[in-house]
């Protein structure tokens, strides 16, 4: 039966930390991430703690690289490998071969669709990602005293990650008889693509009292155009998702209105952690979830001190 494991503060403290020393491969979605970027290094600076080689690939958003990366890390003989997925619901032949040539597998950030998690030695180490769009949509809906009409910036559909944060927003927009969807459309998770499309709403004249972004990325991107379209962020209510170090500052300069904190550090070391106990064949949870949290201006200082 498929294990979950809440990680907080002590992500995996019960796994080893005198591992063997491990060469680990890495593919990731994207590199020119900030969130992703984030993650990078934290797995980097656990693989560094824990004696490992570690080597980073990027996919640039294909899933043909990524497949044709993760064969050639497998090829290389690699002790464990990482993959960030580009889509979630292709990696069912990843894991085909990390089972058949033994190779531990962690999934990193995005959970897999299928039935790859019912593998030995494959794992998940990210969080709940409806959890994301439950609390942002609440923290939305509280500032908007219950009314309005609601935009959603989606993030890549391959991303499984976007499906469950929208379906979180919607979740809780049910729940208020006077909160409207009026408008949900991808910016596949970049900040000029957002900036695209929210001038494309505003010249569309389409009323919006708040936008709901599966990232901070698109939120920052909403932004910029209604500062270059004179609007106001106190007009039209911008909530992300991540709470990347350009989204906390943009709320203490008054502009983002709520983000999610999504750990990335604690889900790169924790991916390398996962990675390392398996390559040593200690027993660990097939699902490892690093819990979000609510980043308002109220609690502001606290994420900015870290």
């Amino acid at each position: 039966m498929m294990k979950r494991l809440l990680l907080g503060a002590a992500l995996l403290a019960t796994c080893s930390s005198s591992a063997m020393a491990a060469t680990i491969g890495v593919s990731v979605a994207y590199f020119d991430d900030n969130f992703l970027t984030t993650m990078r290094n934290a797995m980097q600076a656990e693989a560094e703690a824990q004696g490992h080689d570690i080597q980073f690939l990027d996919a640039q958003g294909d899933i043909g690289r990524q497949l044709s990366q993760f064969q050639s890390l497998a090829a290389q003989g690699v002790d464990a490998i990482i993959i960030n997925p580009v889509d979630t619901a292709a990696t069912g032949s990843m894991t085909q071969v990390a089972v058949e040539h033994g190779i531990p597998l962690v999934y990193v950030n995005r959970q897999p669709e299928g039935d790859d998690l019912d593998h030995d030695n494959v794992a998940f180490v990210g969080s709940d990602q409806k959890v994301s769009g439950v609390m942002q949509m609440e923290a939305l809906a509280e500032q908007l005293d219950g009314k309005g009409k609601v935009a959603i910036m989606l993030g890549e559909l391959a991303s499984g990650a976007t499906h469950q944060r929208t379906e979180g927003v919607k979740e809780v927009a049910a729940r208020f008889p006077d909160i409207e969807i009026v408008e949900e459309q991808p910016a596949d998770y970049q900040r000029t693509e957002a900036i695209n499309l929210m001038n494309n709403w505003i010249v569309g004249g389409q009323q919006i009292d708040a936008i709901a972004a599966n990232n901070d990325e698109m939120a920052l991107g909403a932004l910029i155009a209604m500062r270059q379209s004179g609007i106001s962020p106190q007009t039209i209510k911008v909530g992300g998702i991540d709470a990347t170090r350009d989204a906390l500052e943009s709320m203490q300069r008054g502009e983002l209105a709520v983000t999610v904190f999504q750990d990335p550090v604690g889900q790169g070391g924790g991916a390398v952690k996962v990675a390392s106990a398996m390559v040593n064949g200690e027993a660990v949870d097939s699902i490892n979830m690093v819990p979000f949290k609510l980043v308002t201006p109220d609690n502001l200082d606290e994420f900015l001190a870290n």
